[in-house]
């Protein structure tokens, strides 16, 4: 059976080969976005436990100041990272 001289078995390989092609695209595409929601997730999880050490630290005289450099040590490392801004802090390190 013919449909504008194009057999029905090329058809489906050529509507086959599309959709796998859209899947490739659309896992490239995935992949990146999903490594920026964690990264955003994670950088505001870190800003959370600097402002809650911020706040926990005012009354014994210690604060980490908040920019993007320790809010994603605090972020990517978590309570570890937290410690360690806290150690480089005490150490009067820049």
């Amino acid at each position: 059976m013919d449909i504008s001289g194009v057999e029905i078995p090329q058809l489906i390989f050529a509507a086959a080969f599309v959709l796998f092609l859209l899947l490739i695209a659309a896992r490239l595409l995935v992949k990146p976005l999903r490594l920026l929601v964690k990264l955003l997730f994670n950088s505001l999880i870190g800003l959370m436990l600097l402002l809650g050490f911020n706040f926990i630290g005012g009354f014994l005289g210690i604060s980490i100041p908040v920019n993007i450099v320790t809010v994603l040590t605090a972020g990517f490392l978590g309570v570890p990272g937290l410690i360690l801004l806290i150690a480089v802090k005490m150490l009067n390190l820049p």
